[in-house]
């Protein structure tokens, strides 16, 4: 190889010039690199090697300059270089090749690049206050013995240091205004969405490559047990078939950070005492280092930001401030996107409540005008809701008594909480309806009234119960007062004597048949009673009922033929249990063909029963004065009686086919009821049969 003389000492300022001229507005550490390796060949007449190591230290860019100009860049790995005793020189040494031991010579390839000796000169790093370039070594290769080369590499690389350190401070400092606008931009975007899903998605992309680590987990506090429950999402596929990771209160690094409020750094995780294990051993994940910090919102800890294996060096208290200065909106975003989920949740319960109510609501403003109606109430009105919305309140609701409108304005002035009116309201079909009228003022977040809400509960049904409730009782006066009266009657007859021989016995029958009457009608009032209170409600039994028709009918049968009725049984034998209670089941059946008895003024009356398709039926049938039309679907409430019972003058309280229908309910029986006006009624039951 034939080489350029060497730069005279007093050519050094050629140099100087050379690289300044060329490195004036040069701020990349790979362009220096290559722009020293090429000045120093062509000045000192030596091939020039300069090589740096990369950002991740694993392994160096090599650029090899020839005096003639030619210019070789290479890749080397961190063991074929062999680097390391060279980097560790003091300064700028010769080394000659045959005095290296073979293992040095071998394990390098710069000493591959040299055929006799090499000057390597390091750049300096220890004696510096500050250094930002990576490790960097010059070398020149086979140069001629002249004693001004170690001068002149001692001074290149001090001005080497100054531009590198220049060129690695502008690099660092462009790094670092790509990662704040990277938290910049994921900053406004977390303020801008109030998506959870979409704030855990930010968090997968650039803020891991940013700080360069395998992957990043967040861990929310859950408020009653405080354990720490990781958001599967983040994970990766390794979780997907594992349990949620749970920890808890002050488990692990992550429970430690949350107890004390404080950041920390682990570079060996399996050789911190706080790390928890557990999580790697059940999916196969493997954790060597991690960033832990608070996620926090008014110095309430919500949970803890992790980002675990650093994919090259260590983490540092640079990547710990950009974490922190993601952690403030990523905790504010969390925390508004859960309160934004709970007023939705909340919002849609009272949409739910305020639509499925049957009670009519509606919600009106400082001005009278009706801002919200459900379609309970719009049915009030007989209306549409587009057709009560917009409308001024005494507008669209007229009441009979009261003034709304003084109401609205009592409950906006803070006069009274709550207010009630029971009144008719006129609907539009021109009907009254019965109403009770109840308001609540709807206070805003100052706490001023700015709407009220009234909630309009039809009182048609509690009228209909008064009413047949008084009937009943008219009913009961009327009821105890005929048999009271003929028993008195009778009795003081027979104890005064007045009574003839062959009529005392016909009177003590008509003493004992009002007995009989009173008797059940105060059994009938007994049975209700404990019905209402659940008392007649017996655990469910497998109940035979053959045995209980040949008790029950023989005496209803003799009632019949005593009325001049023709009594039927049509039973099938060996019927099949039912379940239910027998003393239940011998009620209903008595109160059906007592029933038929009453409501049959001539005829026959039948009573079937027979087994269809898993359950048995029992039917009722009679030839009696039957059920109007528009009393069907009122038959089996309490307390009513037909107008043509009432009309007949037929005794009864309007409460045996309530207790039939609820005693069957409560064992899952259903019973039917088909009748024609003026020629009779048929009633059928269907009982499950019993599974023993």
């Amino acid at each position: 190889m034939s080489h350029a003389p060497a730069v005279p000492q007093n050519d050094l300022s050629a140099l100087w010039r050379d690289l300044l001229l060329d490195l004036r507005d040069v701020f990349d550490v790979h362009f220096v690199c290559a722009t020293f390796a090429y000045h120093v060949a062509r000045h000192t007449g030596a091939s020039a090697v300069v090589a740096v190591a990369d950002v991740q230290a694993k392994c160096y860019d090599v650029w090899l300059n020839e005096p003639s100009g030619r210019a070789t860049q290479m890749r080397w790995s961190n063991e074929e270089a062999g680097l390391e005793p060279l980097l560790a020189l003091g300064g700028p040494t010769r080394l000659d090749k045959l005095e290296r031991s073979a293992a040095e010579v071998i394990g390098g390839r710069i000493w591959l690049l040299a055929k006799r000796r090499l000057l390597a000169a390091p750049l300096p790093r220890e004696e510096r206050l500050y250094s930002a370039y990576p490790p960097t070594l010059l070398a020149l290769l086979d140069p001629d013995l002249q004693p001004e080369l170690e001068p002149l590499l001692n001074e290149v690389t001090s001005l080497m240091c100054v531009f590198l350190d220049r060129a690695a401070l502008r690099q660092e400092v462009d790094r670092r205004t790509v990662e704040f606008a990277v938290i910049s931009d994921i900053s406004r975007a977390l303020s801008s969405t109030l998506n959870i899903q979409q704030i855990y998605q930010l968090l997968t992309g650039p803020i891991r490559q940013t700080l360069n680590v395998e992957t990043l987990s967040i861990g929310l506090i859950e408020p009653v047990t405080g354990d720490i429950v990781f958001v599967e999402k983040l994970f990766g596929p390794m979780f997907q078939r594992l349990p949620p990771v749970r920890l808890k209160r002050g488990q692990g690094i992550a429970g430690w950070v949350a107890e004390h409020k404080e950041p920390v750094i682990i570079t060996d995780a399996y050789s911190d005492q706080r790390f928890f294990s557990g999580v790697d051993t059940r999916s196969g994940f493997r954790t060597h280092s991690m960033i832990c910090i608070p996620l926090q919102v008014d110095e309430r800890t919500i949970g803890i930001l992790q980002a675990i294996n650093r994919q090259f060096g260590r983490f540092s208290d640079h990547d710990v401030q950009l974490m922190q200065a993601l952690g403030g909106p990523l905790a504010a975003a969390i925390e508004n996107a859960n309160l934004h989920t709970d007023v939705l949740a909340e919002k849609r319960r009272v949409e739910t409540l305020f639509t499925s109510m049957s009670d009519g609501l509606i919600t009106v403003n400082r001005d009278g005008v009706i801002t919200r109606v459900n379609s309970a109430f719009a049915s009030m009105l007989f209306s549409d809701v587009d057709d009560v919305v917009g409308r001024l309140l005494h507008e669209r609701v007229r009441p009979k008594q009261g003034d709304l409108q003084k109401l609205v304005a009592r409950l906006l002035s803070g006069a009274e909480d709550t207010v009630q009116l029971a009144t008719d309201i006129a609907r539009d079909d021109g009907r009254l309806l019965p109403v009770l009228i109840s308001g609540a003022p709807v206070d805003d977040e100052t706490g001023a009234a700015q709407e009220a809400i009234f909630v309009f509960s039809d009182l048609t049904q509690i009228r209909e119960v008064e009413r047949m409730r008084d009937d009943l009782f008219q009913g009961i006066i009327h009821e105890l007062r005929t048999p009271l009266a003929t028993i008195l009657m009778y009795s003081r007859l027979l104890r005064e004597g007045r009574a003839q021989a062959d009529k005392a016995e016909r009177f003590l029958g008509v003493i004992e048949r009002e007995s009989d009457r009173l008797q059940r009608m105060v059994r009938q009032m007994l049975d209700l009673a404990k019905l209402e209170a659940r008392e007649m409600q017996r655990s469910a039994e497998p109940v035979w009922l053959n045995p209980l028709f040949d008790e029950a009918l023989p005496p209803l049968a003799e009632r019949a033929v005593q009325k001049g009725l023709l009594f039927r049984q049509r039973i099938e034998t060996d019927l099949p249990p039912v379940m239910g209670n027998r003393d239940v089941y011998e009620m209903v059946v008595r109160n059906l063909l007592d029933n038929a008895i009453k409501f049959t003024p001539s005829g026959s009356i039948q009573v079937a029963a027979r087994r269809d398709n898993g359950a048995v039926v029992i039917e009722v049938s009679d030839d009696g004065i039957g059920i109007p039309t528009e009393s069907i679907n009122n038959l089996f409430k309490r307390f009513y009686r037909t107008q043509t019972a009432v009309e007949r003058g037929i005794a009864g309280t309007g409460l045996g086919l309530y207790m039939v229908k609820e005693n069957l309910r409560n064992y899952n029986g259903h019973i039917a009821v088909q009748s024609t006006l003026g020629k009779g009624t048929t009633f059928t039951i269907r009982l499950p049969v019993a599974q023993i």
